[in-house]
């Protein structure tokens, strides 16, 4: 029970050791290499008994049906010419090959004969100094898992995501690796779920900066009213969420049969510690839905204030065309060609007319005014 519960502390820190709470931007690949193997090593008894890079998934393979234990394989973006060995060594089915190299799958998890096909969509937060309508605030990337017996393999897709730090802290704790591939697993699947949790919490100060400006005091624009903010940020943070949503939602399913249904491949005593898991994506998954349900909410807001602001705008110009009216009435009416018309010989004809007109403009001006439409 003791080994299993320091699964925690040897995975959790993860994200805030190495790289920050967001995660980590890790291009393990060398652009000059054509293998796509990033580490291949076989863990005996818990300890790791490969440390030189040069051994293959074949050799690795020998050893382990020879001497016991598992091979645990890191690739990075296969192409199929060369993942297809690999499959045939370790007896891969075909659909999970193909799924493997291809990428752009949803999160799932699957059995073929003796081997567990497990797909986990990886997030990492774009730090940006202003959100914009075009700013990206979430990054994706893609870890598929082999586990079998004595093998596990994985295939990272996306620049971001680098599971080599977590195999390191791993190889720290000898007593988890004991349990063999499925201990791996569930350091992964705990990895990839801290991750959503960290986003989560960054994606919240996003919100809550969009929600404090369109629901701000008036008199941002000063003119005594507030016109939100560009309707094309809040969007572009919402489709951000939907992205993010994709990757949360459809991971539900995979961690409760982890969880909850005894599997060959999965350990008993690993199996319960899947629970927790499935329980901090549960959170993350609310939390997810609510940003979705208050960026609708912010949305529609700051259209009403929009709406509400053209409204006082055009009750402002109305108000000014009622009182430009008075006097283009009057200058109208004593603009027509007629001799017979009053006053036109008075001698306080004019300033009377244009002391009326002052007065009633100044009546209407008063009026409106108090009625708030000026």
């Amino acid at each position: 029970m003791s080994m299993i519960r320091d699964l925690r502390a040897a995975v959790r820190p993860a994200a805030r050791k190495e790289g920050g709470s967001l995660g980590t931007y890790d291009n393990t690949r060398d652009p000059l290499t054509t293998s796509a193997v990033v580490d291949c090593a076989v863990y005996r008894d818990g300890r790791r008994v490969t440390h030189h890079s040069c051994l293959s998934p074949h050799e690795a393979m020998l050893d382990v049906r020879r001497e016991g234990g598992f091979a645990w394989i890191g690739l990075h973006e296969p192409t199929e010419a060369e993942f297809s060995g690999i499959a045939a060594e370790f007896g891969l089915h075909p659909l999970a090959v193909e799924d493997a190299v291809h990428a752009h799958q949803r999160p799932k998890l699957e059995r073929y004969d003796d081997t567990l096909f497990t797909v986990f969509k990886t997030i990492h937060y774009v730090e940006h100094a202003e959100l914009t309508a075009t700013s990206e605030v979430v990054e994706t990337g893609e870890v598929m898992c082999f586990t079998g017996r004595d093998f596990f393999i994985t295939v990272r897709h996306g620049g971001q995501g680098s599971l080599r730090a977590l195999r390191h802290r791993l190889q720290d704790d000898p007593e988890l690796l004991a349990k063999g591939p499925s201990s791996v697993l569930h350091a992964i699947a705990d990895h990839v779920v801290d991750g959503y949790l960290a986003v989560a919490d960054a994606m919240q100060d996003d919100i809550d900066e969009v929600e404090t400006e369109v629901f701000a005091a008036p008199g941002k624009n000063g003119r005594g009213t507030s016109r939100g903010v560009d309707a094309g940020r809040i969007y572009q943070l919402k489709r951000e969420v939907l992205e993010f949503k994709r990757a949360v939602a459809p991971l539900a399913r995979p961690m409760q049969l982890l969880s909850e249904r005894p599997m060959r491949l999965v350990d008993p005593a690993v199996q319960k510690y899947f629970r927790d898991v499935a329980d901090h994506l549960a959170r993350v998954q609310e939390q997810v839905t609510a940003f979705d349900e208050l960026l609708n909410s912010i949305l529609q807001a700051n259209l009403a204030q929009a709406s509400v602001a053209q409204n006082e705008d055009m009750r402002k110009i109305t108000s000014w065309a009622a009182i430009i009216a008075v006097p283009t009435m009057v200058c109208g009416v004593y603009g027509m060609n007629f001799d017979h018309m009053p006053e036109l010989h008075w001698r306080y004809g004019y300033p009377m007319v244009v002391a009326v007109t002052v007065g009633i403009c100044f009546s209407i001006h008063r009026t409106l005014k108090r009625n708030g439409w000026l």
